[in-house]
């Protein structure tokens, strides 16, 4: 495993982040698919061994099981991992969920999300997502006071566009931005990585496989289990989907006569930019774990310009 700075961080991060929304699928929420307890402890475990330090989760992932089984493989190891969790995406008692960055309910979470993850201190804490009827100052707010009493050690801001990390940036530092980034989606080139530069913000990258379809593993005739989101999320746009499907065939048709393969390349894309500090990647067995750390092995070998005229 190769480690980069997490821009103007003291942390020094696995080039690629474990996506805790894979361990959570049977508790609702935003998952992808059963695994048991038992199983999301190993597989913890084992990545933290393969040389994986990052770990990237929220509540909304199964409902506070993905956090809840962090903290309960990580209890007795937690200066070995640097854990990453999420304020503002909630739900209400009937599941449904809302999007809420208040003062009280950012309050709420932090404290929600210290005792799920089982410690007293969480490395880098985000807020999700943009809330449009509240200032992202007042949500700030609470997290530089928490900032202050050691409860979180960085400040980052998930989806977010310039004029809200202007805003933010009056109240705390903002070391971080998480965003969607990858061959089908790259639109933070432009308007989130000059920001980037300009202020050395680390940058994690989710939707690093596009939901599996730049692995070659989403096909037209796939079904998704009813615990994995992809089976009944409103932004799982089946038409979309299949557009990107037939361009990751002809990517992989491509690389027939290549030394590396599709995984590979989705991962060297998003590495090959000195913004990234980390990837984000989900797995729910040890085998696609052993399969995506070769994959980060071979990432130089990649002729990633190449790759990206597919999906231009």
């Amino acid at each position: 495993m190769k480690y980069r700075v997490l821009g103007k961080t003291q942390l020094k991060v696995s080039e690629i982040a474990f996506g805790g929304a894979a361990i959570s699928g049977e508790g609702g929420g935003y998952g992808f698919g059963d695994i048991t307890e038992v199983e999301s402890e190993k597989l913890l475990k084992a990545a933290l061994e393969r040389g994986i330090n990052f770990f990237d989760t929220a509540p909304i992932y199964g409902f506070g099981l993905s956090e809840q089984r962090l903290g309960k493989a990580f209890k007795k190891m937690r200066d070995k991992v640097i854990l990453v969790s999420k304020c503002g995406v909630t739900w209400h008692e009937n599941k449904r969920v809302d999007m809420n960055n208040s003062a009280k309910v950012t309050q709420k979470m932090l404290e929600q999300s210290l005792r799920d993850l089982q410690t007293d201190y969480i490395d880098l804490y985000m807020v999700h997502w943009p809330d449009a009827r509240v200032d992202i100052r007042e949500t700030v707010e609470v997290l530089a006071k928490a900032q202050m009493q050691n409860k979180i050690r960085y400040i980052g801001l998930c989806n977010t566009f310039e004029e809200d990390y202007h805003k933010a940036s009056e109240v705390a530092e903002i070391s971080v931005f998480q965003s969607e980034f990858s061959l089908t989606q790259s639109a933070v080139e432009s308007n989130l990585f000059p920001l980037c530069e300009k202020n050395n913000i680390g940058f994690m990258s989710w939707g690093t496989l596009d939901k599996g379809i730049l692995t070659g593993r989403v096909i037209e005739e796939r079904k998704f289990d009813a615990s994995d989101c992809r089976s009944w999320a409103p932004w799982w746009n089946k038409k979309e989907v299949l557009v990107k499907v037939e361009k990751v065939k002809k990517l992989k048709a491509f690389l027939q006569d290549k030394d590396y393969d599709l995984l590979t390349s989705a991962l060297a894309y998003n590495l090959s930019f000195k913004n990234v500090s980390s990837a984000i990647c989900g797995v729910r067995n040890l085998g696609q774990l052993e399969s995506l750390l070769e994959a980060h092995s071979q990432v130089e070998k990649v002729a990633v310009a190449k790759v990206k005229e597919f999906f231009l």
